[in-house]
This record gives structure tokens, sequence and C-alpha cells, in this order.
């Protein structure tokens, strides 16, 4: 699994998953669990979501899409991974 981009929040993550899903690309979003003790663990960069070596490059294309079309206003919190 390769993480292709880092979400805002754990919502937003679930989001981007779904996207991939529909498009037959099987996604996983990490650190689920882990959203419950925030207030406890050292704050993190974002929610990653994860996909399979070799979905990587449709992925990425899905999710700079998506990015694009959410606006500059969530530009700051969101993240691509190479």
């Amino acid at each position: 699994m390769k993480i292709i981009y880092k979400a805002g929040n754990i919502m937003e993550a679930h989001i981007v998953a779904g996207m991939l899903g529909a498009a037959g690309i099987p996604a996983h979003v990490g650190g689920f669990y882990l959203q419950g003790a925030l207030g406890d663990l050292p704050p993190t960069e974002g929610v990653p979501v994860m996909v399979a070596e070799e979905d990587t490059e449709e992925a990425l294309q899905l999710v700079r899409d998506y990015d694009d079309s959410a606006g500059e206003d969530d530009a700051a919190t969101t993240r691509f991974e190479a």
C-alpha cells in the first residue's frame, strides 16, 4: 500500500476513499481508530488514504481532480504523496 493523499480530517479521507472505490480502485484510510485519542497523541500531518502500488498513478490523477474541484480554501489542509 502506498499513501497517495493526506486529508485534513477523517471524513474527507473517507470521501476520497469512497470516490476511489467508485472508480474501481480499492482504498484504505489509515489511523481510523486513533481519531478518538487525538487529545492524547501528538498532532499528525493529516489522515492518510492508501492504495495498492499498481493503482497509484490512476488514483493520484483522481485525487488531483478532486482537490482541484474542492477549491483553494481546502488546499492548505490536503496533501498529495508521490
